[in-house]
């Protein structure tokens, strides 16, 4: 699981300003059952959140996977994700990856290739992400853009 923090910026006549703060990959042990490895990543999640004091948190709407059996891994995850932030009194923004894609890259049906570009691109970074904290990092920057630049419709209810 990827995450990957910016802080939102003052902004100027060509649109809303961020800066980079941090990302990581947060890697669970596959040989551990799942109860294991969400202990595991909240723990280091936790570690995350302790460490950066993050305002808010955003994740990727839940889609249908390859499989019942990854869609249902993935939920369990997400699960975990929106307790500890609820935990830590965070709010929790969703959106979908459409939308993502479309607010880093320009179009919605972008490759994650592209995606790491333009995340690379936009935030100034010397490397190119890996592409778990790449997709959290288009996952943070499309949503600091909608709090600079509200839809009519707000963040919570942008859909793909």
């Amino acid at each position: 699981m990827g995450y990957g923090l910016v802080e939102v910026v003052g902004g100027d006549h060509r649109g809303p300003g961020w800066r980079y703060v941090e990302c990581g990959v947060i890697a669970a042990d596959t040989e551990q059952d799942m109860p294991a490895r969400l202990a595991s990543i909240g723990a280091e999640l936790t570690e995350v959140i302790g460490e950066l004091s993050p305002t808010m948190l955003a994740i990727e709407k839940a889609f249908h996977g390859k499989s019942a059996a990854s869609a249902l891994k993935l939920g369990q995850v997400r699960g975990a994700v929106m307790l500890l932030a609820g935990q830590h009194g965070l709010p929790v923004f969703e959106y979908g990856p459409t939308v993502i894609k479309r607010a880093v890259a320009g179009h919605g049906r972008a490759t994650k290739h592209d995606v790491q570009q333009r995340v690379q691109l936009l935030l100034g970074l010397n490397r190119t992400p890996r592409q778990d904290a790449a997709d959290a990092l288009a996952i943070a920057l499309c949503h600091a853009n909608y709090v600079q630049v509200p839809l009519a419709a707000g963040p919570a209810r942008v859909d793909a």
